[in-house]
């Protein structure tokens, strides 16, 4: 557990300053001096190109939420399409280098909402070399982190 809270953290865009708690395969921070909270999982995908990474962000001063981004274990072919497949229903993703995101924020609350109730999701996509790649997450405890992330950013504006 102390090894993947520690994982989580350093895979974060910025370090978190305060661990919301871990929930399964999925971890919850708030840095409060953005302030941003978020859910984030690793892949389970080897790291190739970059350390894959999942999260699920929101930024109170911005008004996002749910914005959900993927770190990719490798760089993406230009033009490359970007497929998720979460339980059974499959989303386009946009991306370029190395991460890829909802087009918008009606994609990103699709993919939480079936995020919710699956228990896997993998993301397709084709690399700078030619190769088919996919990075696959666990979804156990993905719904608490979600909801650990909205609730630290909703004490970070109140407080």
């Amino acid at each position: 557990m102390l090894v993947l809270g520690a994982a989580l953290a350093l895979a974060s865009p910025a370090l978190a300053r305060d661990s919301l708690g871990i929930f399964g395969a999925w971890g919850a921070f708030r840095d409060a001096a953005v302030p941003r909270c978020y859910a984030i999982a690793m892949s389970g995908a080897k790291a190739r190109d970059y350390q894959p990474y999942a999260t699920v962000g929101y930024w109170p001063q911005k008004r996002t939420r749910n914005q959900v981004h993927f770190r990719l274990s490798r760089r993406l072919a230009p033009q490359s399409p970007v497929r998720l497949t979460v339980g059974n229903q499959s989303f386009a993703l946009t991306g370029g280098g190395g991460d890829a995101w909802a087009a918008d924020k009606r994609g990103d609350a699709g993919i939480v909402a079936a995020m919710r109730s699956a228990t896997s999701m993998r993301l397709s996509a084709r690399a700078t070399n030619g190769t088919t790649f996919s990075d696959s997450y666990p979804l156990a405890g993905a719904a608490s982190a979600i909801d650990a992330a909205a609730i630290g950013c909703a004490k970070t504006t109140r407080g």
